[in-house]
């Protein structure tokens, strides 16, 4: 067993000590869901793969928290082990990636990785009347309106972008016509893989404003990036209940191997990011007990309220990449990186695929 690690602060209390489970939370939703930052809360998050159907040289990639350190997310360090030499960390600092890169010779039959996380993260909102001298780097902002593989920004995007935000008078404007546009004329469709492809022109062409986070979270950030404002996805995965009590809207299990959430964070000059996240408005509407919400229900209005400017932060950041190059692999790359993926001398295994590919995410509060 070869174990690696890279600054994991214990920070106090041993972790079989200082372990809570998540906290129960109500029926439903609290009458008001105002997110704010406060206290810092601490988690420990683990993942562990095995390879079921191992061919050849077979690799696996497991994404970390974001290295980025900012006023509601700081990583506090990796471990891991496997039985493989072949362990590394690979890091993309402009899009605080950083993951884990394992590689087992033809001779292992059955490959491993575990890899153990330490984070500490708090609720963020942004006074969205505050003005100041704010502006992003010109490098970053080339990146961050600049196209990708799945958001192109010409064609049907950009006719719908302008369209939506026709007549509007400031970015900020922009950023929050875009937002309810897509709260309004979206819907979550459970039947969807995962968290979606994120593929928004097909999208558009075939009148299909269907999908998970991925796919209308991805929605906003390429028309908001069409209309020149930067934008981008966050990649990661809940990991507490809402302490709001929105069951639709938090990890209620401490197994989290299928709670991957990505959100938005949209730029607006004089006051910086902007967290936003309409797919979870869309998810309140669809999911939050009894279901099927209407637009104009009380739990629905504040969540829509809420999510153009503040976040519950009982979530973890990986990224915000996009057209991720998975380091040693057969020049393949995915559109991002949210999931662990694998690969074998057939190519890559579906990482939705549990008989060939065996992953498990937990979570522990601190």
């Amino acid at each position: 067993m070869i174990v690696r690690r890279r600054e994991f602060l214990l920070g106090g209390a041993a972790l079989s000590a200082g372990a809570m489970l998540p906290q129960a939370v109500s029926a439903k939703p609290a009458a008001a869901f105002t997110p704010r930052p406060g206290t810092w809360r601490r988690f420990d998050i683990v993942t562990r793969l095995e390879i079921a159907k191992p061919k050849g040289v077979t690799q696996a990639w497991v994404p970390l928290p974001s290295i980025q350190e900012l006023d509601w997310t700081r990583p506090m360090g990796n471990l891991w082990r496997a039985n493989t030499d072949a362990v590394f960390e690979h890091r993309e600092s402009a899009a605080g990636l950083s993951m884990v890169h394992a590689a087992w010779p033809a001779s292992e039959t059955k490959p491993y990785l575990e890899v153990r996380s330490r984070i500490a993260v708090r609720d963020r909102a942004v006074d969205l009347a505050k003005r100041g001298a704010i502006d992003l780097p010109r490098q970053q902002r080339a990146s961050y309106t600049a196209p990708t593989k799945l958001k192109p920004l010409e064609g049907i995007v950009k006719t719908t972008a302008d369209k939506i935000t026709a007549g509007a008078v400031s970015e900020l404007d922009k950023a929050r016509r875009i937002y309810d546009w897509i709260v309004e004329n979206t819907a979550r469709n459970p039947k969807t893989r995962g968290c979606g492809l994120g593929d928004i022109a097909s999208m558009l062409h075939m009148g299909d404003l269907t999908g998970k986070c991925a796919d209308l979270n991805a929605l906003y950030v390429g028309l908001a990036r069409a209309v020149g404002l930067p934008a981008r996805d966050l990649y990661g995965v809940r990991i507490a209940p809402s302490r709001f009590g929105y069951k639709s809207l938090g990890a209620n299990s401490q197994t989290i191997t299928s709670a991957q959430h990505c959100r938005a964070e949209v730029f607006v000059t004089g006051i910086g990011w902007i967290p936003v996240d309409p797919a979870d408005v869309r998810k309140v509407m669809l999911e939050e007990p009894p279901g099927n919400r209407a637009l104009d229900d009380n739990a629905v209005k504040n969540a829509h309220k809420a999510l153009f400017g503040s976040w519950e932060t009982n979530w973890l950041a990986y990224n915000d990449a996009n057209d991720v190059p998975l380091p040693g692999s057969q020049n393949r790359e995915v559109g991002f990186l949210m999931y662990p993926q694998a690969e074998t001398a057939d190519g890559l295994i579906d990482h939705l695929d549990p008989k060939n590919f065996k992953y498990t995410i937990t979570t522990t509060e601190i």
